[in-house]
């Protein structure tokens, strides 16, 4: 039995969805943000802080990306599409991000920090929920409380 099927169906679905719901409005934001022309006229002209902004224009994408794939994954094995066993695989995993360098990020502007920061703390809590499912999955929840009850309660301290 594949992690996901440990948890009440209705709590998985409904964090599945408020997950991909953000993530979803995260990439437009992004998505519009970055084909902007959102450096200044200082920044544009330096060719090392156009590529740097790029690189992390790509990071935010890619992290989002990942989470999005993982999201449709999960929103496939509640279809049915999906069985446990294909779920486990590893394509279905959330995929390893690249994180941002903070000493870089603070040089950027206010907008492109939010969605650099607001990506990979959705990442992570994508990271934490995997996890959670996992260790649900392997039988080493927490006490005797059911898993859909160690996994509310584990959000509530986490976020």
């Amino acid at each position: 039995m594949h992690h996901a099927a440990s948890l009440d169906r209705g709590l998985h679905r409904r964090l599945v969805d408020g997950l991909y719901l953000e993530a979803m409005m995260m990439a437009d934001e992004a998505r519009a943000y970055f084909d902007g022309d959102v450096l200044g006229d200082e920044d544009a002209s330096d060719p090392l802080r156009r590529v740097a902004f790029a690189c992390e224009s790509l990071k935010v994408t890619t992290r989002l990306m990942h989470i999005i794939a993982w999201l449709l994954s999960q929103r496939a094995w509640q279809r049915g599409e999906i069985n446990d066993a294909e779920l486990a695989d590893e394509k279905y995993r959330l995929g390893r991000a690249s994180l941002t360098n903070p000493q870089l990020s603070v040089t950027f502007p206010f907008e492109a920090r939010a969605l650099i920061e607001g990506s990979q703390d959705l990442y992570d809590r994508v990271a934490r929920l995997e996890e959670r499912l996992d260790r649900m999955g392997s039988g080493m929840g927490e006490g005797n409380a059911g898993p859909a009850r160690a996994l509310l309660d584990r959000l509530n301290t986490a976020f």
